[in-house]
């Protein structure tokens, strides 16, 4: 698909989806385009998922509408996948599920970090490795819009930065625009250009700096992350594993995020 980055990607107008007529999701708009990393954050049943599932067009909308680019393309990356434990399957099986040849297959899993993994159980996977595969998944389509619902999920807080990092990567790769879900805003600030605070409804939104001393924000979900939590960036010539282990890097102008209380 082309689009220019003037044309959004996807463009939310005034959507609203209710479960037996209680609104889970009030009056919400948005849009995302190429190159964007936007970041929907809240507590728990503020909505999050509901709102990523119309995205996806799996979910209802009660009302608004959703505009997406022709032929969109989008890679879906979800918070959970139960996958049934006695049934056997590889990387290389659930990677060989998109239909993709091998060799694209293999070098997705190059590129989130977990090709040495190809031949290993999907079910003896950590938690890190199996949020790279998902990725790594989503990443074959080569997609126009990337969606992420919580892809640090039972990552510690160094492998999260790195995952972060490798998002942020893949995005100027692909000149893609990405959604995706967080509860923190502290943990994905340096990874994102802009914030949407959702408690059902928008409370705030903007830059990610901006947003951590809205009025809207601290009400919502408490003091301004400055003070609990600092992120900072710095240049080097290694790189971070998704367990946070130093490793040789490709790219000497990486850059990682760490995270220090």
């Amino acid at each position: 698909m082309t689009t220019t980055d003037a044309e959004p990607l996807v463009r939310l107008d005034q959507v609203s989806v209710s479960f037996n007529e209680l609104p889970v999701v009030d009056r919400v708009s948005l849009e995302v385009r190429r190159n964007d990393i936007v970041t929907i954050i809240g507590p728990n049943g503020a909505g999050k998922t509901t709102l990523i599932k119309a995205v996806l067009g799996i979910q209802p909308v009660t009302a608004g509408r959703i505009h997406k680019a022709h032929r969109l393309l989008i890679g879906y990356v979800p918070q959970h996948l139960e996958l049934q434990p006695t049934l056997p399957l590889s990387v290389r099986r659930f990677m060989a599920l998109t239909g993709a040849p091998e060799t694209e297959c293999q070098s997705a899993l190059a590129r989130t970090g977990i090709r040495p993994l190809f031949r290993k159980s999907v079910h003896h996977l950590s938690g890190g490795e199996m949020q790279r595969l998902l990725l790594a998944r989503a990443l074959v389509r080569k997609p126009d819009l990337l969606v992420l619902d919580e892809p640090a999920q039972g990552v510690d807080i160094n492998g999260q930065a790195a995952l972060y990092e490798l998002i942020r990567d893949v995005r100027d790769e692909l000149a893609c625009g990405v959604i995706m879900i967080s509860h923190d805003l502290h943990l994905v600030m340096a990874a994102t250009d802009r914030v949407i605070c959702l408690n059902q409804h928008v409370c705030c939104s903007g830059y990610p700096a901006d947003i951590s001393h809205d009025p809207a924000f601290v009400e919502t979900f408490g003091q301004p992350v400055a003070e609990s939590l600092a992120v900072y960036h710095h240049h080097h010539n290694h790189s971070h594993d998704l367990h946070g282990d130093v490793v040789d890097g490709e790219h000497p102008e990486h850059v990682e995020h760490h995270v220090h209380s």
